[in-house]
């Protein structure tokens, strides 16, 4: 069975989407270079609470440049080190 060339674009797309989604960990905030937007990393600087871990995420951009955001989120998978 043959998959239409629209189907098989499609399926591209979704694996680059896919393979995409997870962020990057470093260990400090200053470790983030060319953050771009709509960009997550995680830093695991101890500064979150047990379970959870900071993500600074490239937010909006203004004619000073790009806006981060932090928050505490879940942490999934192990600690890194």
């Amino acid at each position: 069975m043959s998959l239409g060339r629209a189907t098989r674009l499609s399926l591209l797309i979704s694996i680059f989407l896919a393979s995409t989604a997870h962020a990057t960990t470093v260990g400090r905030e200053q470790d983030i270079v060319d953050l771009k937007l709509g960009q997550r990393v995680q830093v695991d600087d101890g500064t979150c609470p047990a379970g959870q871990i900071k993500e600074v995420r490239g937010s909006k951009m203004t004619d000073k440049g790009l806006v981060r955001t932090a928050s505490c989120v879940a942490r999934f998978g192990p600690k890194s080190k």
